[in-house]
């Protein structure tokens, strides 16, 4: 008998087939209706759900699925899985850490380098025939600060320190004693301490805000802002002020509160760079997350070792 696995997800289509492959029985409900329908119309039959951070499942829709055994994220983020539901009904839940960690690394430094370099700025200026050369820093030798040195962040910070020579700071939940960067109490100390701030830290309550107007003011009016974690890590009221005060030199957004939806605040800005969270995507990341749902879901099915297991709170 096939399991029956209810896909939220719309970004990995083209890779979905390997979890037929794999046997696999996929029920796919991308959008908010044909969510709703396929849990009512097939609630009974579902045995796993893989969706995103973003999307979530929430305690009434595992509530409608009886037979459910594990939920997969794809992504490193599940803020709106409601692991307490999970957790009370013994569902195990997995993430995609690392699978598309180079990707979304890529995607930071491309973005620290169209803000900085004002990329966007003068691609316009070319067009409109103005030849506009603005005076710009350089990457080289200055200090990156990373809030969350978990894949994503070890990433950008390779490639910063290798590819940029800049000397590398940190701030997590605790310190890392395997690598050779600077380690930073707070996030406000880190961003003293730096030139670029780049935010690759999950959502939830651990992290709401975490970059506030305190640490954008100890950034200062030279520093600049990039968030490839998630939208709930930054204050965005504070952020928009920060920006149009002159209190931050510019911000480079691959996230958002209320996506797809963007403060028009923040679009009628020109001190940042703007991207429709693809920090993520590229088709190595797709099939390579994916396929680490397939082994996960092998594994759990089998009664394996989970790959990516999230830790669950204690059941109540």
């Amino acid at each position: 008998m096939s399991r029956v696995v209810l896909v939220l997800v719309e970004a990995v289509n083209d890779y979905l087939p390997l979890l037929e492959q794999a046997g696999f029985e996929l029920i796919r409900a991308p959008t908010p209706a044909s969510r709703a329908e396929a849990i009512a119309a097939h609630g009974e039959r579902i045995d796993a759900v893989l969706t995103r951070g973003p999307l979530g499942l929430y305690a009434a829709e595992i509530a409608a699925l009886p037979r459910l055994k594990i939920i997969c994220v794809i992504g490193a983020g599940y803020e709106h899985v409601d692991l307490q539901a999970a957790s009370n009904r013994s569902i195990s839940v997995t993430n995609g850490a690392g699978a598309n960690a180079p990707t979304v690394a890529d995607h930071a430094m491309a973005l620290l380098l169209a803000l900085v370099r004002s990329i966007p700025q003068a691609d316009a200026s070319v067009r409109r025939g103005e030849w506009l050369k603005p005076m710009c820093p350089t990457l080289e030798g200055k200090r990156l600060g990373i809030v969350g040195l978990g894949a994503v962040g070890l990433a950008i910070a390779r490639r910063a320190a290798n590819g940029f020579d800049m000397s590398v700071s940190y701030h997590n939940r605790q310190p890392r004693p395997d690598v050779p960067y600077t380690y930073r109490a707070s996030a406000r100390e880190l961003a003293a301490a730096v030139d670029f701030l780049i935010v690759a830290a999950p959502g939830g309550d651990a992290t709401h805000h975490l970059v506030d107007h305190r640490v954008l003011e100890a950034l200062g009016p030279q520093g600049y802002l990039i968030n490839i974690g998630r939208a709930s890590v930054v204050d965005t009221a504070a952020l928009v002020a920060a920006l149009t005060e002159g209190r931050i030199a510019g911000a480079g957004l691959d996230v958002f509160d209320e996506e797809p939806r963007v403060p028009d605040a923040l679009k009628r800005l020109s001190n940042v760079v703007l991207t429709p969270h693809i920090a993520g995507q590229s088709p190595q990341a797709a099939q390579d997350t994916v396929q680490l749902v397939v082994l996960n879901l092998q594994a759990f099915f089998s009664g394996q070792p989970l790959l990516t297991p999230v830790r669950l709170p204690a059941p109540q």
